[in-house]
């Protein structure tokens, strides 16, 4: 393994420091709306669609995941709700 592989894979393998309240709480809210969202999306009867929703929706968590900023996290999380509530709309007229 090359040196600077190892030092790469020493600074990957460090514990993070712990999350403060705030961010915890933030954390908690993301999760519980991803999960919220990928279980409304088993309700989608043609699989085709289905798997493009939860793609999208997988997506753009992941496109967000390391935006630390409490504030741009409430942004997101009020945004994806939002966004939820529409789309939710649509899968329960399907």
């Amino acid at each position: 393994m090359r040196p600077s592989a190892r030092a790469t894979l020493r600074i990957a393998n460090r514990p993070r420091p712990p999350l403060s309240l705030q961010h915890f709480l933030q954390r908690a809210r993301v999760l519980a709306l991803y999960r919220t969202m990928m279980r409304a999306t088993g309700r989608i009867g043609d699989a085709r669609t289905k798997a493009e929703t939860r793609k999208h929706v997988r997506d753009e968590f992941e496109r967000y995941r390391h935006v630390e900023d409490l504030s741009h996290i409430r942004y997101l999380v009020s945004t994806g709700k939002t966004q939820w509530e529409s789309m939710q709309r649509y899968i329960d007229g399907l």
